[in-house]
Protein backbone atom coordinates (compact mmCIF):
# COMPACT_ATOMS: atom_id res chain seq x y z
CA UNK A 1 0.00 0.00 0.00
CA UNK A 2 1.19 3.54 -0.76
CA UNK A 3 1.59 6.12 1.94
CA UNK A 4 -1.18 8.72 2.33
CA UNK A 5 0.26 12.10 3.30
CA UNK A 6 -1.75 15.20 3.89
CA UNK A 7 -2.88 17.05 0.76
CA UNK A 8 -0.55 19.30 -1.15
CA UNK A 9 2.34 17.79 0.84
CA UNK A 10 5.22 20.27 0.76
CA UNK A 11 3.33 22.62 -1.61
CA UNK A 12 5.32 25.80 -2.24
CA UNK A 13 4.33 29.29 -3.24
CA UNK A 14 6.40 32.19 -4.55
CA UNK A 15 7.00 34.71 -1.80
CA UNK A 16 5.51 37.32 -4.13
CA UNK A 17 2.29 36.15 -2.46
CA UNK A 18 3.41 38.24 0.55
CA UNK A 19 3.53 41.49 -1.43
CA UNK A 20 2.09 44.31 0.76
CA UNK A 21 2.19 42.11 3.87
CA UNK A 22 4.54 44.55 5.60
CA UNK A 23 2.36 47.58 4.80
CA UNK A 24 -0.90 46.00 5.97
CA UNK A 25 0.75 44.59 9.09
CA UNK A 26 2.13 48.02 10.04
CA UNK A 27 -1.29 49.62 9.47
CA UNK A 28 -2.66 47.07 11.97
CA UNK A 29 0.08 47.89 14.50
CA UNK A 30 2.03 44.65 13.94
CA UNK A 31 5.71 43.84 13.53
CA UNK A 32 5.73 42.10 10.13
CA UNK A 33 9.23 40.67 10.39
CA UNK A 34 8.64 39.28 13.85
CA UNK A 35 5.49 37.52 12.61
CA UNK A 36 7.40 36.07 9.66
CA UNK A 37 10.06 34.71 12.01
CA UNK A 38 7.39 33.18 14.28
CA UNK A 39 5.89 31.45 11.23
CA UNK A 40 9.24 29.82 10.51
CA UNK A 41 9.67 31.68 7.22
CA UNK A 42 13.02 33.17 6.11
CA UNK A 43 13.29 36.94 6.58
CA UNK A 44 14.23 37.45 2.92
CA UNK A 45 10.80 36.19 1.78
CA UNK A 46 9.62 39.78 2.28
CA UNK A 47 12.28 41.08 -0.14
CA UNK A 48 12.77 38.30 -2.71
CA UNK A 49 9.52 37.67 -4.65
CA UNK A 50 10.87 34.54 -6.38
CA UNK A 51 11.78 32.67 -3.21
CA UNK A 52 9.69 29.48 -2.85
CA UNK A 53 8.22 29.07 0.65
CA UNK A 54 5.76 26.55 2.18
CA UNK A 55 2.16 27.43 1.35
CA UNK A 56 1.03 26.14 4.73
CA UNK A 57 3.33 28.58 6.55
CA UNK A 58 2.06 31.48 4.47
CA UNK A 59 -1.55 30.53 5.23
CA UNK A 60 -0.80 30.30 8.97
CA UNK A 61 1.04 33.63 8.86
CA UNK A 62 -1.94 35.43 7.32
CA UNK A 63 -4.37 33.92 9.84
CA UNK A 64 -2.12 34.91 12.72
CA UNK A 65 -1.75 38.47 11.42
CA UNK A 66 -5.52 38.81 10.95
CA UNK A 67 -6.13 37.59 14.51
CA UNK A 68 -3.52 39.78 16.21
CA UNK A 69 -4.31 42.81 14.06
CA UNK A 70 -8.06 42.36 14.54
CA UNK A 71 -8.51 42.73 10.79
CA UNK A 72 -10.83 40.13 9.29
CA UNK A 73 -10.02 41.38 5.77
CA UNK A 74 -6.22 41.24 6.14
CA UNK A 75 -5.65 39.10 3.03
CA UNK A 76 -8.05 41.17 0.97
CA UNK A 77 -6.29 44.38 1.93
CA UNK A 78 -3.03 42.86 0.67
CA UNK A 79 -4.72 42.18 -2.69
CA UNK A 80 -6.07 45.68 -3.28
CA UNK A 81 -2.93 47.10 -4.90
CA UNK A 82 -1.61 43.97 -6.64
CA UNK A 83 -0.11 44.30 -10.12
CA UNK A 84 0.21 41.76 -12.92
CA UNK A 85 3.97 41.70 -12.35
CA UNK A 86 3.39 39.91 -9.02
CA UNK A 87 2.84 36.74 -11.08
CA UNK A 88 6.49 36.79 -12.11
CA UNK A 89 7.34 34.92 -15.37
CA UNK A 90 3.67 34.00 -15.80
CA UNK A 91 2.82 37.69 -16.18
CA UNK A 92 4.89 37.83 -19.38
CA UNK A 93 2.61 35.31 -21.07
CA UNK A 94 -0.68 36.55 -19.62
CA UNK A 95 0.08 40.10 -20.70
CA UNK A 96 0.28 39.13 -24.39
CA UNK A 97 -2.74 36.84 -24.78
CA UNK A 98 -5.29 38.10 -27.38
CA UNK A 99 -8.49 37.91 -25.27
CA UNK A 100 -9.44 37.74 -21.61
CA UNK A 101 -10.59 34.14 -22.09
CA UNK A 102 -7.10 33.27 -23.34
CA UNK A 103 -5.65 35.15 -20.36
CA UNK A 104 -7.67 33.05 -17.91
CA UNK A 105 -7.04 29.76 -19.70
CA UNK A 106 -3.31 30.41 -19.61
CA UNK A 107 -3.37 31.64 -16.03
CA UNK A 108 -5.22 28.56 -14.83
CA UNK A 109 -2.98 26.22 -16.81
CA UNK A 110 0.27 27.54 -15.36
CA UNK A 111 -0.77 28.94 -11.96
CA UNK A 112 0.85 25.99 -10.14
CA UNK A 113 4.23 27.49 -11.10
CA UNK A 114 3.28 30.45 -8.89
CA UNK A 115 1.36 28.59 -6.16
CA UNK A 116 1.44 24.78 -5.90
CA UNK A 117 -1.40 24.72 -3.34
CA UNK A 118 -3.82 26.55 -5.61
CA UNK A 119 -6.31 24.71 -7.80
CA UNK A 120 -8.34 26.78 -10.28
CA UNK A 121 -10.95 26.03 -12.91
CA UNK A 122 -13.03 27.94 -15.46
CA UNK A 123 -16.66 26.81 -15.76
CA UNK A 124 -19.31 28.18 -18.12
CA UNK A 125 -23.04 27.78 -17.51
CA UNK A 126 -25.13 29.47 -20.17
CA UNK A 127 -24.21 33.14 -20.30
CA UNK A 128 -22.27 33.02 -17.04
CA UNK A 129 -18.68 32.03 -16.34
CA UNK A 130 -17.33 30.98 -12.95
CA UNK A 131 -13.64 31.27 -12.06
CA UNK A 132 -13.35 28.75 -9.19
CA UNK A 133 -10.35 28.65 -6.89
CA UNK A 134 -9.57 26.32 -3.99
CA UNK A 135 -6.58 26.02 -1.70
CA UNK A 136 -5.21 22.92 -0.02
CA UNK A 137 -2.13 23.36 2.17
CA UNK A 138 -0.76 20.47 4.22
CA UNK A 139 -2.16 20.38 7.74
CA UNK A 140 -3.41 23.95 7.56
CA UNK A 141 -6.32 25.10 9.66
CA UNK A 142 -8.31 28.01 8.33
CA UNK A 143 -7.23 29.35 4.94
CA UNK A 144 -9.74 32.20 4.98
CA UNK A 145 -7.17 34.97 4.55
CA UNK A 146 -5.23 33.14 1.83
CA UNK A 147 -8.48 32.39 -0.04
CA UNK A 148 -9.59 36.02 0.09
CA UNK A 149 -6.12 37.09 -1.04
CA UNK A 150 -6.28 34.75 -4.05
CA UNK A 151 -9.76 35.87 -5.07
CA UNK A 152 -8.77 39.50 -4.58
CA UNK A 153 -5.77 39.05 -6.88
CA UNK A 154 -7.93 37.22 -9.45
CA UNK A 155 -10.35 40.15 -9.41
CA UNK A 156 -7.46 42.57 -9.89
CA UNK A 157 -6.22 40.60 -12.93
CA UNK A 158 -9.71 40.69 -14.48
CA UNK A 159 -9.94 44.41 -13.78
CA UNK A 160 -6.63 45.08 -15.55
CA UNK A 161 -8.16 43.83 -18.81
CA UNK A 162 -11.78 44.95 -18.28
CA UNK A 163 -11.13 48.38 -16.79
CA UNK A 164 -11.23 49.81 -13.28
CA UNK A 165 -15.02 50.24 -13.36
CA UNK A 166 -15.75 46.56 -14.07
CA UNK A 167 -17.60 44.59 -11.42
CA UNK A 168 -18.38 40.84 -11.34
CA UNK A 169 -21.90 39.44 -11.17
CA UNK A 170 -21.06 37.73 -7.90
CA UNK A 171 -18.10 36.91 -5.66
CA UNK A 172 -18.56 33.73 -3.58
CA UNK A 173 -16.79 32.53 -0.43
CA UNK A 174 -17.32 29.26 1.41
CA UNK A 175 -16.51 30.78 4.81
CA UNK A 176 -18.96 32.76 6.90
CA UNK A 177 -19.33 36.52 6.61
CA UNK A 178 -17.09 38.80 8.69
CA UNK A 179 -18.54 41.33 11.12
CA UNK A 180 -17.66 44.13 8.69
CA UNK A 181 -17.84 43.82 4.89
CA UNK A 182 -16.51 47.29 4.15
CA UNK A 183 -13.28 46.13 2.47
CA UNK A 184 -15.17 43.50 0.43
CA UNK A 185 -17.64 46.10 -0.84
CA UNK A 186 -14.88 48.57 -1.62
CA UNK A 187 -12.96 46.07 -3.75
CA UNK A 188 -15.70 43.90 -5.31
CA UNK A 189 -18.82 46.06 -5.13
CA UNK A 190 -22.01 44.90 -3.44
CA UNK A 191 -22.36 41.44 -5.00
CA UNK A 192 -20.46 39.42 -2.38
CA UNK A 193 -21.98 36.37 -0.68
CA UNK A 194 -20.66 33.99 1.99
CA UNK A 195 -21.40 30.38 2.91
CA UNK A 196 -21.33 29.16 -0.70
CA UNK A 197 -20.36 25.70 -1.90
CA UNK A 198 -17.29 27.13 -3.68
CA UNK A 199 -14.90 30.07 -3.73
CA UNK A 200 -15.02 31.97 -6.99
CA UNK A 201 -15.96 34.90 -9.17
CA UNK A 202 -19.03 34.86 -11.41
CA UNK A 203 -19.06 37.11 -14.47
CA UNK A 204 -20.74 37.42 -17.87
CA UNK A 205 -19.37 35.12 -20.56
CA UNK A 206 -19.28 38.10 -22.90
CA UNK A 207 -16.71 39.75 -20.60
CA UNK A 208 -14.20 37.11 -21.62
CA UNK A 209 -14.39 38.13 -25.28
CA UNK A 210 -12.77 41.48 -24.48
CA UNK A 211 -9.78 42.02 -26.75
CA UNK A 212 -6.36 42.77 -25.33
CA UNK A 213 -5.09 45.74 -27.39
CA UNK A 214 -1.51 45.30 -26.14
CA UNK A 215 -1.19 41.63 -27.09
CA UNK A 216 2.04 40.63 -28.81
CA UNK A 217 1.77 37.10 -30.30
CA UNK A 218 5.54 36.84 -30.82
CA UNK A 219 6.24 37.54 -27.16
CA UNK A 220 3.43 35.15 -26.18
CA UNK A 221 5.06 32.28 -28.09
CA UNK A 222 8.44 33.05 -26.56
CA UNK A 223 7.05 33.19 -23.00
CA UNK A 224 5.10 29.96 -23.57
CA UNK A 225 8.26 28.08 -24.56
CA UNK A 226 9.94 29.23 -21.33
CA UNK A 227 6.97 28.20 -19.19
CA UNK A 228 6.60 24.82 -20.91
CA UNK A 229 10.21 24.10 -19.98
CA UNK A 230 9.41 24.87 -16.33
CA UNK A 231 6.29 22.69 -16.48
CA UNK A 232 8.31 19.70 -17.73
CA UNK A 233 10.73 20.16 -14.85
CA UNK A 234 8.02 20.49 -12.19
CA UNK A 235 4.57 19.20 -11.28
CA UNK A 236 4.71 15.69 -9.91
CA UNK A 237 1.67 13.57 -10.74
CA UNK A 238 0.49 13.76 -7.10
CA UNK A 239 0.43 17.57 -7.18
CA UNK A 240 -1.54 17.63 -10.44
CA UNK A 241 -4.03 15.06 -9.13
CA UNK A 242 -4.52 17.00 -5.87
CA UNK A 243 -5.36 20.16 -7.78
CA UNK A 244 -8.06 18.32 -9.73
CA UNK A 245 -9.43 16.42 -6.73
CA UNK A 246 -10.00 19.56 -4.68
CA UNK A 247 -12.04 21.00 -7.57
CA UNK A 248 -13.96 17.83 -8.43
CA UNK A 249 -14.96 16.75 -4.90
CA UNK A 250 -17.87 19.20 -4.42
CA UNK A 251 -19.14 18.40 -7.93
CA UNK A 252 -19.42 14.69 -7.11
CA UNK A 253 -17.16 13.75 -10.03
CA UNK A 254 -14.03 12.79 -8.11
CA UNK A 255 -13.21 9.44 -9.71
CA UNK A 256 -9.84 8.33 -10.99
CA UNK A 257 -11.10 7.99 -14.57
CA UNK A 258 -12.42 11.58 -14.53
CA UNK A 259 -9.10 12.88 -13.18
CA UNK A 260 -7.25 10.87 -15.84
CA UNK A 261 -9.44 12.38 -18.54
CA UNK A 262 -8.59 15.89 -17.37
CA UNK A 263 -4.90 15.01 -17.45
CA UNK A 264 -5.15 13.51 -20.94
CA UNK A 265 -4.04 10.01 -19.85
CA UNK A 266 -5.76 6.75 -18.85
CA UNK A 267 -6.45 5.63 -15.28
CA UNK A 268 -3.66 3.05 -15.36
CA UNK A 269 -1.14 5.79 -16.09
CA UNK A 270 -2.40 7.81 -13.12
CA UNK A 271 -2.20 4.75 -10.84
CA UNK A 272 1.27 3.81 -12.09
CA UNK A 273 2.76 7.29 -11.68
CA UNK A 274 1.18 7.76 -8.24
CA UNK A 275 2.59 4.38 -7.19
CA UNK A 276 6.04 5.54 -8.32
CA UNK A 277 5.62 8.42 -5.85
CA UNK A 278 4.52 6.01 -3.09
CA UNK A 279 0.83 6.98 -3.29
CA UNK A 280 -2.58 5.62 -4.24
CA UNK A 281 -5.51 7.58 -5.65
CA UNK A 282 -7.90 6.58 -2.85
CA UNK A 283 -5.31 7.37 -0.19
CA UNK A 284 -4.67 10.79 -1.72
CA UNK A 285 -8.41 11.56 -1.81
CA UNK A 286 -8.84 10.51 1.82
CA UNK A 287 -5.90 12.69 2.88
CA UNK A 288 -7.42 15.69 1.13
CA UNK A 289 -10.80 15.00 2.70
CA UNK A 290 -9.23 14.81 6.16
CA UNK A 291 -7.69 18.24 5.75
CA UNK A 292 -10.83 19.77 4.24
CA UNK A 293 -13.22 18.32 6.84
CA UNK A 294 -11.27 20.03 9.63
CA UNK A 295 -11.69 23.34 7.84
CA UNK A 296 -15.39 22.88 7.02
CA UNK A 297 -16.38 21.65 10.48
CA UNK A 298 -14.61 24.69 11.91
CA UNK A 299 -17.32 26.76 10.18
CA UNK A 300 -19.92 26.23 12.90
CA UNK A 301 -22.78 27.68 10.85
CA UNK A 302 -22.31 25.11 8.06
CA UNK A 303 -24.62 22.07 8.41
CA UNK A 304 -22.95 18.66 8.47
CA UNK A 305 -25.05 17.68 5.43
CA UNK A 306 -23.39 20.51 3.48
CA UNK A 307 -19.96 19.33 4.59
CA UNK A 308 -20.84 15.85 3.33
CA UNK A 309 -21.74 17.26 -0.08
CA UNK A 310 -18.63 19.44 -0.31
CA UNK A 311 -16.47 16.38 0.31
CA UNK A 312 -18.15 14.50 -2.53
CA UNK A 313 -20.22 11.96 -0.57
CA UNK A 314 -23.49 10.81 -2.13
CA UNK A 315 -25.31 10.82 1.23
CA UNK A 316 -24.67 12.04 4.79
CA UNK A 317 -24.68 8.41 5.99
CA UNK A 318 -21.69 7.64 3.74
CA UNK A 319 -19.90 10.68 5.13
CA UNK A 320 -20.70 9.60 8.71
CA UNK A 321 -19.19 6.14 8.12
CA UNK A 322 -16.07 7.61 6.50
CA UNK A 323 -15.64 10.12 9.34
CA UNK A 324 -15.80 7.39 12.00
CA UNK A 325 -13.29 5.28 10.06
CA UNK A 326 -10.87 8.19 9.72
CA UNK A 327 -11.21 9.88 13.14
CA UNK A 328 -12.85 7.28 15.38
CA UNK A 329 -15.67 9.67 16.31
CA UNK A 330 -18.78 11.30 14.90
CA UNK A 331 -18.52 14.57 12.99
CA UNK A 332 -20.56 16.37 15.67
CA UNK A 333 -17.94 15.47 18.28
CA UNK A 334 -15.19 16.63 15.92
CA UNK A 335 -17.00 19.97 15.54
CA UNK A 336 -17.32 20.46 19.32
CA UNK A 337 -13.59 19.84 19.75
CA UNK A 338 -12.84 22.36 16.97
CA UNK A 339 -15.09 24.94 18.64
CA UNK A 340 -13.32 24.50 21.98
CA UNK A 341 -9.92 24.82 20.29
CA UNK A 342 -11.05 28.02 18.52
CA UNK A 343 -12.05 29.57 21.86
CA UNK A 344 -8.74 28.67 23.51
CA UNK A 345 -5.81 31.13 23.37
CA UNK A 346 -3.25 30.21 20.73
Amino acid sequence: MGRTPSPASGALVRSASLTHFVEVAEQCGLDARALVAEAGLPARCLDDPDLKVPARSVGDLLERAALLGRESAFGLRMAQARRLSNLGPLALLVRDEPTLRDVLDTLLRYIHLHNEALAARLEQVGNLVVVRVELAAEGAGSLRQATELVLGVTFRVLGIFLGAGWRPRLVCFTHRAPASREVHRRLFGGAVEFGHAFNGIVCNASDLDARNPGADPVMARFAKRLLERDVRQAAAMADRVRQLVVLLLPLGYCRVEVVAQHLGVDRRTVARRLAAEGLTFSGLVDALRRDLVRRYLGERARPVADVSSLLGFSAPSAFARWHRQQFGAAASRHRRRAARAARSPR
